[in-house]
């Protein structure tokens, strides 16, 4: 897990100039230089747990040099699942995270018992399909395997992309939670190998195709270019419930510091920073 911590001039300068102010009262029995300073420096600190791709990488080098000037330290905290960033943020171990989209944080409220909210929708991913022991989509083998995410929010969506491709036929009231248990036709006798989203880079020669997330397929150097099928750019079900958000707790929601994330990350500017880094595999969601 990596951390990124960045000190400003002016939190230094703040920090100083709390340490003067409490001095005299230091001797009164009142809080002490050390705290106040302390209490200054946490003050300015915002705590963001993110997937290492990319939304680590978009915090660590778009975001944190533009809070810094607002006097905003940035610290990212990595996560390699999905389930802990939402954890830490409901214990306050984190101050919010940005790693997920729309659905899957609706998905995890109502079967937690959770009520994390959604500060703002920055961008979102193609879900895509990428070849592995066979390259032809449309000419797909009977009996070809094909591997998709397990967790419920993005199986219905790799359901749905497979769906659009011609190659199954989910139930019309399958909705977008379906599982392989809603395919009511499927020509091919396709197989279906449900795995966790993290692990579907690395087992995709091990299947015909694998439909993948795409932190995941960007963190295994998979190209969205390179991909047999992709996800419609322009669809409003991509951009209304795929759309990655940061995600914080209601009482955090109007925080300064999380506005201000918020804020540089919804700009032309950070527009132009996916386009160029990431090309057509991270767009804005706004």
């Amino acid at each position: 897990m990596n951390t990124t911590i960045n000190i400003s001039r002016r939190n230094l300068l703040a920090a100083a100039a709390s340490i003067a102010a409490v001095a005299p009262l230091a001797a009164c029995g009142g809080e002490t230089s050390t705290e106040a300073a302390g209490s200054a420096a946490a003050s300015e600190t915002l705590v963001v747990g993110a997937s290492p791709s990319p939304h680590a990488e978009i915090l660590n080098d778009f975001a944190a040099p533009l809070l810094e000037e607002q006097g905003i330290t940035l610290e990212v905290k990595e996560y390699t699942d999905y389930i802990m960033p939402n954890k830490d943020t409901e214990t306050g171990d984190i101050d919010c995270n940005y790693f997920q989209h729309i659905n899957y944080l609706n998905n995890y409220n109502a079967e937690n018992g959770t009520d994390l909210v959604n500060a703002g929708a920055i961008h979102f991913e193609p879900m895509a399909v990428f070849a592995g022991k066979s390259s032809d989509l449309a000419a797909i083998a009977d009996g070809a395997t094909i591997s998709i995410p397990n967790d419920p929010t993005n199986e219905g969506r790799a359901l749905k992309l497979l769906e659009e491709q011609g190659l199954i036929t989910l139930s019309a009231d399958a909705g977008l939670e379906a599982t392989p248990n809603d395919i009511t036709e499927n020509p091919h006798n396709l197989q279906f190998s449900e795995q966790e989203a993290a692990a579907l880079p690395r087992t995709i020669q091990d299947v015909d195709f694998a439909v993948i997330n795409g932190n995941y397929a960007i963190d295994a150097d998979l190209a969205l270019e390179d991909a047999v099928a992709q996800e419609s750019a322009d669809s409003e079900i991509i951009r209304d419930e795929y759309a990655n958000v940061i995600c914080t707790t209601p009482d955090l929601e109007d925080d300064a510091r999380i506005k201000a994330l918020v804020d540089v990350l919804m700009t032309d500017d950070f527009k132009a920073y996916l386009d160029e880094t990431f090309g057509g595999a991270v767009q804005a969601a706004f």
